[in-house]
Formats: C-alpha cells, structure tokens, sequence
C-alpha cells in the first residue's frame, strides 16, 4: 500500500465536509491568519533588535517613529491571531461534532438500506465497530485538522519558502533540515503502513469474535464454552500485539530522530548565522528571526508527525469506513419512480428469471398470477426458489429477466418505500426490537392508537400474555424479544402485521411457533384478514394449506407441477410424495425432515 492512498482517504474525509462547506472555508481562512502570526512574530522581533541595535546613529526620532509603527503592527498581528484564535476555537468543535454525528447517522442508513446478502456476509458486530470507530476517527481528524494542522500545512508549504526572501542562506539551511525531517516521517510510513492495516483486520476479527459469543451467550453458557472462547480471544489479542509492536517501534524511532533534528536545526542555524554575521551577511535581528523560526517551525514538525501518525493508525479503519460506504443497494429508486397506492392486490409473475451464481438459476422462467382473495400454494425442497420468489415480490432484488406486476405496474417503477408499505410479512424467525412491546407493534404503523394496539394483538391471541408481563404493552422484551418464548414472539409479529393491515400478505411459517389450540385461533385471525387481500402463507406442515385454491411446486427454480392439494395427490407426483412423507410419518414430518412449502395467493382461473 503505497502514500498515495494514503493522501487519498485524507482527501475523502475532507470531502464529506461538503454540507458544511461555508464554515469549512471560514475557519480555514482562520488559519491562514493562525499559520501567519507565529511567522510574523520574529520577523517584527527581528526588526525591533536592529532598530534598537542601530538607534545610536539613526538618532532618537527617526528609532522612536519606526518603533511606534513596528509596535502598531506587532499589536495588530496580537489582536488578528486572537480574533482567529476565538474563531477557530468555538466552532471548529461544533463543526467537528455535528458532522461526525451526521457522518454517523447518513453510515447507519447506508448500511439498513444495503442488500441482505452483504449482511448474510457482514457479521453486525463489525459493522457496529466500523461505524463507531469511523465517526471517531473522523471527529479526531476534524477537529484536528482546524486546530493545528491546517495551519501547519500553509505554515510549511508557503510561508517557509518565503522566508528565502528574508535570508536566503539561512532559509535553505532550514528548508533542507525541515525537509529531512518530512523525508523520515514518510519513509516510515510508507514502511509500516501494510502492518498497520494486519493489525486493523485483527482489531476487526476482535470486534466480530465479541459481538458473536454476546450474541450467543446462551450457547456459550450451555456448552461451557467460556473458557474456549476466551482462549481464542486472548489468541487473536496475542496477534493483534504481535503485528502492532514493531509498527510502535519505527514511529519510537521516528519521535527520537525527529528531537534530533530539533536539536541540530537551532544548532546549526545558531552557529551558520553567527559566521554570516561577523562576514556581514546577516544582522542580529535577522539571526534573531531565523531562530524564532526554527523554533516554531520544530513544534509545527511535531505536530505533523503526531498528526501522520494518528492518521496512519486510522486510515485502514477509514478505508473500512468509505468501503461500506461506497457498497452500492442492489434495489433503488429508478428515476420519477411513483408511489404505489389503491393497491387492489393483483400480483403476476411474467416469465421471472433470477441467479444468485449464474449459471445456475434461482428462479427459472416462473410465472402465475395472483389475485385478491386466492391461496396458492409453492411448494418444494429447499433451496427450490420458493423464498426467493418472495424475497423479489418486495425487492429484496429485481429479477434478471421477466417482470413482477402489481395491479398491472412493474413493481420497479414504482417507490420502494411504497412498495414495501403494502406488503406484510410474518417471518418464520420473529424478528423484535430490544423495545417496548407497544413500540415493536408500532413498527408497521407509527401513529396507531393505544386501541388498535390491543385489537390487533387481540386477533393475534396475543393480548391477555402481554397484561401478563410487568408493564403490559411498555413492557421492554429484550434483544431480539429474549425475554419471551417463541410462541409469544410469532404471536406479536403476527399482531405487528394484522397492525398494519397492508393489502399483500407473507406468511412464512406464521403458525410454527404456536400450540395447537393457539395455532387454531390464530388461523381464524390470518382467515378473516386475508378477505379481498392477496396472500402469500409459507407454511412446513402441508396440513395447513389444505384449502389452497392452488399449489405450485417447485423443483431448482421451476414450478414443476399446479393444482389443488386433491388434485396434485391424485396425480401421485412430487407432491404426493411429499404428503405420503409428512401423513405417513408424522414424527419425521415434526423433526423438519419433511420439505417446506409456501403458500400464495394465486387465482387457479389464471394458470
């Protein structure tokens, strides 16, 4: 990994103080002034010593009414620094917080908006890190950059040059000193920088070792996995260490030859100025000056290395950072996308085709129609396209070929949020807010009424188990609803759902969780509910979708076989196998050895 990159993240994380540009530009006019004044300072230092050094033959008027204007300027110099000073003091905070808090929050929508395949990829707690660890870093670069560095750079890059103006001599002693100085401290970063990023990937593999064991801390207690996990935590601490000592190493090196330098500068400019002097080829006042330089010009050296050096130990962090950022949704909005709205309920598959790894296809010329008030069941072995035909009826991507209509409307020209807002899903995994029970219900429907609340959960059988916990419906339930059971937890998506009252329905596996007597109950909610809506029932048990108007069956991403459940058992195909294996063995049909099936919505005049 080579410097340029280096200064290309420096210049990504100046980029996103774009929405803030007019402050941006008035605090770094600031310190212009800021990087002026301490160059300023000894070369007044420097005149007032030769005026009084030759005061004796200018005469006393003539010292007196130059001192008077060396003295206003030398305060007006004063009074400018401090203005800027205030200036750069009260906001270049304010600008730092402010932006790494909307950095944050524009990262965290970025991420929720992003392909649920990455996130199949992505362990969470190492997006959590990089979204925490970035806005951080950032802030620290930020503010930084504001406060010291931005004066630094025109204090080195512009004024520094034109102390050759001044003495040429002993302005190029101090250029090439400054200059090696600036030489070392990239040499060693360019050295350790491809160590720095082993050590961030072991900082990374901490983060997602962390946030899994937490996440499964039951599992971790219940094998007695504690010791096991601590021991390959310590393991990956123990290569974290390993690979970021001899990063520490060189940048110790670099902070001793850097006070060498220091040394050697004032030394060398000291004793180069005093043969000048007695040759004549430079004043007092100018030996004076080029000190106070080299003096200023060491502590800004200082803080350049700081500054290279917390950047360095950022910027694979940062890289990680504009990486997820720069990982583009598979699903948008295409351009003058409308709303979707007075949905009817009318969904078509039009020859649909989808590939997770081409060749193979997921989804393989598929095509029904669904319409309003009809089941159809998909079913099939896993793997057989069932859920991802699903998954593409509210864009968790777009098909590669063929079309997904909705009321006649291909479901890529209308908004996402539209799209989505008239569809409901009941996940086979219940997925809840570490939240109150009020708020998780809330989810599909922000402004609902404490009344429709308990409707809702009523029909969901869910109500008299939520007057049963501590704080009824402001119950918190834990991360991931931990603190009920599982039957409770499908009964409160179920209520979420019937809350939001959307038009299309998902059922995948809605009943599993429940007991008999509740399943039975609940059934009679999903029946009344599914009145003049399109719904999509994906259920294990092949009992349940007995009064399907039509069941398709799936075979490595085509529907092999169409009909009604008597129908499909009568033809004693794939189907019918699958019945004989679920009715003839009930309890291997209960393991899960049976295939799954998914109902649908689907008028059977249509097929």
């Amino acid at each position: 990994m080579r410097i340029p990159f280096f200064f290309a993240i420096y210049g990504r994380v100046l980029g996103l103080l774009r929405p803030v540009r007019g402050l941006a530009i008035t605090l770094t006019l600031a310190n212009l002034a800021l990087a002026a004044v301490p160059f300023l300072d000894p070369i007044l230092f420097g005149k007032a010593i030769d005026l009084l050094a030759n005061a004796a033959a200018r005469g006393a008027e003539a010292t007196f009414h130059d001192g008077v204007r060396i003295f206003g300027l030398w305060t007006a110099v004063g009074v400018g620094g401090i203005g800027a000073r205030i200036l750069v003091s009260l906001h270049a905070d304010r600008l730092a917080h402010r932006q790494r808090q909307n950095v944050t929050a524009m990262f965290f929508e970025h991420v929720l908006q992003l392909h649920l395949a990455y996130h199949r990829r992505s362990h969470s707690g190492r997006l959590l890190k990089i979204m925490l660890q970035g806005g951080d870093q950032l802030f620290g670069l930020w503010l930084s950059m504001f406060r010291e560095h931005l004066s630094t750079l025109v204090a080195l890059l512009v004024l520094l040059p034109m102390t050759i103006l001044l003495n040429w001599r002993l302005a190029t002693l101090m250029i090439v000193l400054i200059t090696s100085s600036a030489l070392l401290t990239g040499y060693v970063t360019r050295r350790t920088l491809s160590a720095q990023g082993e050590v961030q990937a072991y900082h990374t593999d901490l983060a997602e070792r962390a946030g899994d064991a937490i996440g499964n801390v039951v599992l971790v207690q219940s094998f007695v996995r504690l010791s096991a996990e601590m021991r390959m935590m310590r393991e990956v601490i123990e290569r974290l260490l390993s690979a970021q000592f001899p990063v520490i190493n060189w940048w110790a090196v670099v902070s001793v030859l850097q006070g060498a330098v220091a040394t050697i500068t004032v030394i060398s400019i000291f004793a180069v100025g005093a043969w000048l002097n007695l040759k004549g080829e430079a004043t007092v006042g100018e030996i004076v000056t080029f000190m106070g330089f080299a003096t200023h010009l060491i502590g800004r050296m200082d803080q350049v290395v700081g500054f290279v050096n917390s950047l360095f130990m950022d910027i694979h962090g940062l890289k990680e950072f504009f990486e997820v950022l720069d990982t583009p949704s598979a699903v948008c909005d295409r351009p003058g996308a409308r709303p979707l709205e007075n949905v009817r309920g009318r969904v078509e598959f039009d020859h649909v085709n989808y590939s997770y790894e081409p060749p193979r296809k997921a989804l393989d010329d598929v095509s029904f129609m669904a319409e309003p008030g009809r089941t159809v069941a998909l079913v099939g072995e896993t793997g057989g396209g069932k859920s991802t035909a699903m998954g593409l009826l509210h864009r968790q991507d777009d098909p590669q070929a063929g079309a997904i209509r909705i009321d006649g409307v291909d479901i890529r020209d209308v908004t996402l949020d539209s799209l989505r807002a008239q569809i409901g899903v009941v996940f086979q995994e219940s997925m809840l807010f570490y939240r109150s029970i009020a708020d998780n219900l809330r989810v599909g429907q922000p402004d609902a009424k404490d009344a429709d609340l308990e409707a809702a959960a009523r029909l969901a059988c869910a109500h008299d188990f939520i007057l049963r916990q501590p704080r009824g419906y402001q119950t918190r339930i834990g991360e991931r609803g931990a603190n009920l059971s599982g039957g409770e937890r499908q009964r409160l998506s179920i209520a979420r759902v019937l809350l939001k009252n959307p038009p299309i329905l998902i059922l995948d596996e809605a009943t599993s969780a429940l007991d008999a007597a509740t399943e039975a109950s609940v059934q009679q909610a999903i029946k009344n509910l599914k009145q003049g809506r399109t719904t999509f029932v994906i259920a294990h048990r092949l009992a349940t979708i007995r009064d399907a108007d039509l069941i398709l069956v799936f075979q490595e991403g085509r529907i092999i076989e169409r009909g009604s459940f008597s129908d499909l058992v009568r033809q004693g195909g794939f189907f019918a196998q699958l019945v004989a294996t679920q009715f003839q063995n009930p309890a291997a049909a209960e393991a899960g050895r049976a295939p799954d099936a998914i109902a649908v919505s689907v008028p059977s005049d249509n097929m």
